[in-house]
């Protein structure tokens, strides 16, 4: 008997199964993600993720990419919606950009990355 109740109390529960998906919660929030991802070698790409709805990205974009030096385009991800990539590690600069123009707080980004 007291092995069974034992048995009961060790079974992992997981206490945030009823509120969903993480990256739901935080893209409802107004978190913008920026990420990087290692490519071939020392290349690597710069994904943003959460631009407001009311924000065109294409015209983010072709800013970040005038003022940044680099190349970019828009993808459609199946998980996050669209995503601006870029060429490069451009996290510094993204943050400051999205933070200079006002369209997020520094609370509001968050760098993802090593």
């Amino acid at each position: 008997m007291w092995k069974r109740e034992h048995r009961q109390s060790l079974i992992a529960k997981d206490p945030f199964a009823d509120l969903g998906d993480d990256n739901e919660l935080e893209v409802q929030q107004g978190y913008i993600h920026v990420r990087i991802q290692q490519r071939n070698g020392r290349k690597t790409l710069t994904t943003v993720q959460g631009i407001p709805y009311e924000i065109d990205p294409k015209k983010v974009l072709k800013a970040f990419k005038k003022q940044f030096a680099c190349n970019g385009n828009i993808i459609e991800d199946e998980e996050h919606g669209e995503c601006i990539q870029l060429q490069g590690d451009q996290r510094a600069k993204v943050l400051q950009f999205l933070t200079e123009q006002e369209i997020s707080t520094k609370e509001k980004v968050k760098i993802h990355g090593f």
